[in-house]
């Protein structure tokens, strides 16, 4: 199996940690080093900020211990690269300038305005379930 770079939006983050499936199978796979994931720091603050609403039940402790444990699994940049890309969602921007920086070869997300730009500047931008599908196929 050949090396995967992966950057995940925050909401696979948000669903792995919460709801499990195929978001918990890929983060599985980046904890065990079977693929490297990057994330920005940006990511990480989105992260937080939704973990610790109250309908989520984290508290501010719990949300430091996960984003720790994503600090010792991925790579964690601080990025440079302003995309000007023409999206309704401006936070979204985040993951894609994320995913130049990083190089990476692929965005995980379950956002459907950003799996429209699939392919993006050669980066391939699929939801959890077709990560995984092709992943199996290769």
């Amino acid at each position: 199996m050949d090396r995967r770079h992966v950057v995940l939006d925050t909401n696979v983050l948000v669903s792995a940690i919460l709801f499990g499936g195929k978001p918990r199978d890929i983060l599985s796979q980046i904890i065990s080093g079977q693929i490297d994931c990057t994330l920005s720091i940006d990511i990480l603050d989105e992260l937080r900020d939704v973990l610790q609403r109250p309908k989520f039940g984290f508290t501010a402790e719990q949300c430091v211990q996960i984003i720790e444990e994503l600090h010792r699994t991925c790579n964690i940049i601080a990025t440079t690269t302003k995309l000007r890309v023409e999206i309704s969602d401006l936070d979204d921007r985040m993951i894609l300038e994320c995913a130049v920086e990083a190089e990476a070869g692929y965005i995980i997300t379950g956002d459907p305005d950003l799996t429209e730009l699939h392919p993006f500047r050669e980066i391939k931008i699929f939801t959890p379930s077709e990560y995984l599908e092709q992943s199996i196929t290769k």
